[in-house]
């Protein structure tokens, strides 16, 4: 059935090429003319039934890094690696958690017993071959530690040995007029405090055996089977010695129904809880149970690749500072369950990404001058386990950071038609939001900023690893405003695309896509690089921005005199 689809989806998108070649929009015109052919031609290879869901360490793997050094290799690019490789090891330590593991609540004169996947996911990020935890539990609200908002969950309180409960996200902390409070937490933009990442962090910082977030459909932004699926089967961490054994001992995600279960038989009220861990004044809550679980991991190391290429500048002073273009080539792989062996294609996450990197770095590659910095094009693997290439790349840079002028992220392209905007995640960070400002004016199209902050996409794909050491970073989107649709419709969209295709096997090629909107996409980003390669001086942050000291820093410890 699944080729059925395939075949419908090229017929109609073949229509669509012929349309966007025959009918370019004036927006277009002085700008590199983008193949939806050669772009939808990349997002069929690497999403197909061949390349296995394009898991680390896999065949897919294989597959995925040689198609991508072709493509440079034809492009005419020189290899990224100062080696002379088009590749960068990165070395993953790979934990495979036994599914047969039960999670069990137990006091009060009950037992609860969840079933994995369904009720719960569950690891550990040490890599050890087992891991078990029988602990009291306390109830920690946000899990947050914020002194410069005179927050503390954890106040009066030791969980030291202990399972903490956590809710998602940010406390949401509303003003007077009855609206979130900008001034605390960001208002109804995320902060890293909400981010799943920070609640774990903290857990270990304070000692805890585990810890389990409360999954919610709406703050979290993803429905329990996008939790479900990211979160079962072989995860990955980078290899470094002891690098996770601070960590507490599991690290996991309950429903939502099971969380107000688990409440009630501690003769608590979850609803009631939760309004109170709004407010400053909280105090964490004893539940008077038990979570007791035992992991039993397969373990492996392996090497896995970030393929890197690049299109040298062309002035003398400038050719050694750096313009980044990002985009992860993996996804979820293959997972197995009751009904068989499902293949996670990955075409929007983040086949559509790859291929636009793959054209605009094509597109470089073919100008008769190149810019004046250089322009380096950095395929990622293992973004979808924690971010871990780009971590590993800004870690391990091939060239300084601080000769890295700027980074451009692509995660998801639009695929569904023309927009009258494009989205910038982070808005308000960097002088990034000019450039781009001015490069979507000339496309005749506005940058707007991010319609859903409260989601914290800013803290969820490869450029905020650049970002924590300095670098200024972008994360354009699919724009909101689609050409032809009423209003709404573009929200409506990518709520659908969230809720039936993300991290989902179904994430496939569409009989509805519309590249034209793709196209026009590929044409701002490269502007926007462009800009950045030629422009006399490198972006810079912004006076509030968090990341301005580390790369004021970053600058002043330079070897070279250069100056952003």
């Amino acid at each position: 059935m699944r080729y059925l689809v395939v075949c419908a989806a090229a017929i109609a998108l073949a229509l669509a090429v012929l349309a966007v070649t025959q009918a370019q929009s004036p927006s277009t015109v002085g700008l590199p003319a983008f193949s939806p052919d050669r772009f939808l031609g990349h997002i069929r290879t690497l999403s197909s039934d061949e390349f296995q869901g394009r898991a680390p360490g896999s065949k897919g793997e294989d597959l995925s890094i040689a198609y991508i050094q072709k493509q440079f290799r034809d492009a005419g690019l020189e290899p990224g690696n100062p080696d002379g490789t088009y590749l960068q090891d990165v070395p993953l330590a790979g934990v495979n958690p036994d599914p047969n593991m039960k999670l069990t609540f137990t006091g009060h004169g009950k037992t609860l017993n969840l079933a994995y996947q369904k009720d719960f996911v569950a690891q550990t990020r040490r890599f050890i071959d087992s891991v078990s935890v029988n602990g009291e539990m306390v109830f920690v609200g946000y899990g947050v530690q914020a002194p410069e908002y005179k927050w503390d969950d954890f106040k009066g309180v030791d969980v030291k040995g202990k399972v903490i409960v956590v809710l998602i996200n940010d406390p949401p902390v509303k003003n007077s007029a009855g609206a979130l409070d900008p001034k605390i937490f960001g208002g109804k933009a995320m902060t890293y405090y909400g981010r799943w990442t920070y609640k774990y962090e903290k857990a270990a910082e304070l000692g805890a055996a585990g810890c389990i977030i409360v999954h919610e459909t709406v703050p979290a932004g993803y429905p329990w089977e996008v939790v479900r699926n990211s979160w079962s089967g072989e995860q990955f961490d980078l290899v470094a010695p002891d690098k996770n054994m601070h960590r507490a001992g599991v690290e996991g995600w309950i429903t939502h129904e099971q969380a107000q279960l688990l409440f009630h038989t501690a003769g608590l009220d979850f609803d009631a809880l939760k309004k109170k861990a709004v407010g400053a004044d909280f105090h964490a809550v004893p539940l008077g149970m038990r979570a007791q679980i035992d992991i039993h991991n397969s373990l492996r190391t392996i090497q896995s690749h970030n393929v890197v290429a690049k299109r040298t500048g062309s002035d003398p002073a400038l050719k050694n500072q750096y313009v980044v273009y990002t985009a992860h080539w993996d996804h979820l792989g293959t997972q197995t369950d009751a009904a068989g062996t499902h293949i996670y294609h990955g075409a929007v996450d983040n086949a559509s990404g790859s291929a636009a990197l793959l054209e605009i770095a094509r597109a470089y590659a073919q100008t008769k001058t190149p810019p004046r910095r250089t322009i380096l094009f950095l395929s990622v693997t293992a973004e979808e386990q924690g971010l871990l290439g780009s971590e590993y790349y800004a870690s391990h840079p091939l060239y300084p950071l601080a000769q890295t002028a700027a980074e451009i992220n692509m995660d998801g392209i639009n695929v569904w038609g023309r927009t009258r905007d494009i989205t910038l995640i982070g808005t308000g960070k960097s002088t990034l939001d000019e450039v781009a400002a001015k490069a979507a004016s000339q496309q005749g199209r506005r940058v707007r900023p991010d319609p859903e902050p409260e989601k914290g996409y800013y803290f969820r794909s490869d450029h905020f690893n650049f970002a924590k050491v300095g670098v200024p970073a972008l994360d354009p989107d699919s724009g909101i405003d689609y050409v032809g649709q009423p209003a709404g419709w573009g929200l409506a969209t990518r709520e659908k695309y969230t809720a039936n295709n993300y991290h989902k096997p179904t994430d496939v090629i569409e009989p509805d896509w519309d590249l034209r909107g793709a196209m026009e996409d590929c044409q701002l980003f490269f502007s926007i690089g462009e800009m950045v390669a030629d422009a006399d001086k490198m972006p810079v942050w912004k006076p509030n921005a968090e990341f301005k000291a580390i790369r004021e820093a970053s600058l002043k410890s330079q070897a070279s005199p250069l100056k952003p």
